[in-house]
């Protein structure tokens, strides 16, 4: 083996997998395409539940401190959705794809994990043992198990034969960085009686401290994905829907995406993981591609540690697929149903304005606003724990209860899991584990549960099923 894990794609998605193994102590290789980090952001936002995942790793600080990154204004379809009856702990923040990239690449770098790039994949076989990957200058690297995420035209799922059931791009829209006078709203969605409609989003700020936005284009006559986007096009656009109100003093860059919607039927295939838009592919709306990616990077990360490293049996890889596939599948949903709201052909159909208009109506509401923000923030993200119970609290992010002088998203820094014991009874059953979770006694004020690395709760309330889920997520004991 040339190593353990070889992870294709060095994107968000690919460098978060990338944390979560040298985290582990796991020898991992991520390799790239591209000879060199893009500069195109394809997201621009970071959600609630992502932002705790960065924390647990100790990570957000860090990241917040290499740039202006606001907390951006949330929105479904373009219709604001106030952040006032947010109850996370961390709210969105403004941070565009290019940035993350960037503060990832140069973390792993810091503790010896470099990205191998030019490397272009061109043939992938596994047996029993592990996979062989080839790739177009004659490399050719050998690891035990290997995940994709290499993006929505990915040849490691093209290569594996894998479905990718789901929709085809019907129409085209273009996305831009870019610098506008004019624009002073954080969301602004607008749309002219012929049916051109403009989104734009605070990304934050560029080098010298200038508003640097989100725009997304659309309505009718859109044109073939291939053909390039000019600052002409930009221009005639927002002329179409804002006349002089706006001006472009910078276009960044401009790409055209489409409302292309699919998912894999499978996410694990033998040794081979799909992941991010290797895995589901959608509208770009909310930052959710990237966001989702990351998170699929973080349940899947700590899983091969521990069987990599001999820890649990190899069956608990294919909770990946039970845990993460549902949530791509909300996804998808949702955009799908932001995409009809935004009428992103500019039909300027009265059932569609109808709908919108009802739409905005609800988003007034203080539980819609509740239940929409916990959608696209990742945090009604529920995860099935079989045989776990009942309380409320297993299989969602563990809250965030002080613990003495800590709490307990740094206890989690360590990738380990987390048994709270507040009373201080399972201490004998806890010692068995001790090489894999920490275990947190005399909390008064806090419930006791576990913890799984990734922040998730795995079981809380009965003491008799403790046993039972310690094996089931940590193996067997030592």
């Amino acid at each position: 083996m040339n190593t353990e894990v070889l992870i294709v794609g060095a994107g968000p998605t690919g460098m978060t997998l990338a944390n979560e193994l040298q985290l582990a102590g796991v020898p991992a290789v991520v390799v790239d395409k591209l000879p060199k980090r893009s500069e195109l952001s394809k997201a621009g936002g970071v959600q609630s539940r992502t932002l705790e995942a960065l924390d647990q790793r100790g990570l957000l600080e860090p990241l917040l401190a290499t740039g202006d990154y606001p907390i951006s204004a949330g929105h479904f379809a373009g219709i604001p959705l106030s952040l006032e009856h947010a109850r996370h702990r961390l709210p969105w923040r403004s941070v565009p794809q290019v940035a993350m990239e960037r503060f990832l690449e140069q973390h792993l770098a810091a503790h010896g994990v470099h990205v191998r790039r030019g490397l272009d994949l061109t043939g992938l076989s596994q047996d029993d043992d592990g996979v062989t990957a080839t790739f177009a200058d004659g490399t050719v690297l050998r690891s035990r198990y290997l995940v994709a995420a290499d993006g929505g035209h990915s040849t490691v799922r093209t290569l594996l034969g894998a479905a990718f059931p789901g929709r085809a791009g019907t129409v085209t829209m273009v996305a831009a960085d870019v610098r506008l006078r004019g624009a002073d709203a954080p969301v602004m969605h607008t749309s002219s009686k012929d049916g051109h409609w403009a989104q734009i989003f605070l990304l934050g700020t560029d080098p010298e401290g200038r508003p640097l936005r989100r725009l997304v284009l659309g309505g009718p006559g859109s044109l073939p994905r291939d053909v390039p986007v000019t600052e002409d096009e930009i221009r005639d656009g927002l002329r179409a829907v804002f006349g002089t109100r706006l001006e472009l003093l910078e276009l960044r860059y401009a790409r055209r995406i489409t409302n292309a919607a699919r998912q894999a039927a499978q996410y694990r295939h033998g040794r081979v993981f799909l992941a991010g838009d290797a895995a589901h592919v959608h509208l770009p709306l909310g930052a959710q591609g990237m966001n989702t990616g990351m998170q699929d990077a973080i349940n899947l990360g700590w899983k091969l540690a521990a069987v990599v490293r001999g820890q649990t049996p190899e069956s608990l890889l294919d909770s990946y697929h039970a845990e993460r596939h549902p949530v791509g599948e909300i996804v998808l949903r949702n955009v799908q149903a932001q995409s009809l709201l935004l009428d992103r052909e500019g039909t300027r159909d009265p059932d569609v304005l109808a709908t919108r208009e009802l739409f905005t109506a609800l988003l007034q509401q203080q539980d819609v606003q509740r239940y929409v923000g916990d959608l696209l923030s990742g945090m009604a993200v529920r995860y099935p724990i079989p045989g776990a119970g009942t309380h409320p609290l297993i299989g969602l992010p563990a809250p965030d209860p002080k613990l003495g002088s800590t709490r307990l998203h740094e206890l989690l820094r360590s990738a380990r899991g987390v048994l709270l014991d507040p009373a201080g009874e399972f201490g004998e059953l806890a010692e068995r584990w001790s090489d894999r979770v920490d275990r947190i006694g005399q909390c008064p004020g806090t419930e006791p549960m576990l913890v799984r690395p990734d922040g998730y709760v795995c079981w809380a309330g009965e003491p008799a099923d403790l046993a039972a889920a310690l094996r089931r997520w940590f193996g067997e004991p030592h």
